[in-house]
């Protein structure tokens, strides 16, 4: 290289910065990228950046999982070396097993729990009916009634409500 093109590429350098460079891909296509750690032109230090370009998609778009787990902690900078696809499917088949073995267990457990109701040995839970909610104006207290129960010498304003008024509080 002559001595011309590394002064022009210094010069690029210090006005511009250095350029992205490919990381690598993952199993979805997405890209990755970082820009180095670099010195701007008065001398401010730009720290390293580390990004992703995705494929086919809005930033609104994106779900989590979207992006393997261990390009997020790359891109986040919980870990300095880029994931190889290999790491990727090893942990991923991990995860599908770990997931297996907790439905397994759950399926075990409940076996064994209907094994114990059955057998006596623990008291199934008690199912309550919980009516009325604490906001209520009437909680606590004897819900409204559909039907008048009062005459006019014993009417009590808000214990009737119309059927078919709309605000039934019996829902």
């Amino acid at each position: 290289m002559s001595w011309s093109w590394k002064a022009l590429r210094a010069l690029r350098l210090r006005l511009f910065g250095p350029t992205k460079e490919l990381v690598g891909t993952d199993q979805f296509g997405n890209k990755y990228y970082r820009v180095p750690k670099h010195e701007t032109r008065p001398g401010h230090i730009i720290p390293e950046r580390r990004f992703v370009e995705a494929i086919n998609r809005q930033a609104y778009q994106y779900e989590m999982g979207d992006f393997p787990i261990e390009w997020e902690a790359w891109i986040r900078k919980k870990r300095n070396d880029p994931p190889t696809i290999e790491e990727i499917l090893k942990n991923e088949n991990y995860r599908e097993e770990m997931k297996q073995k907790i439905k397994d267990a759950s399926e075990k457990d409940k076996l064994l729990q209907s094994k114990e109701y059955k057998e006596g040995l623990v008291a199934e839970p008690a199912h309550t009916h919980v009516r009325g909610h604490a906001s209520a104006p009437y909680y606590g207290k004897k819900e409204p009634l559909q039907d008048p129960t009062s005459t006019a010498s014993t009417f009590q304003p808000g214990s009737w409500i119309p059927p078919g008024s709309g605000t039934s509080h019996n829902k």
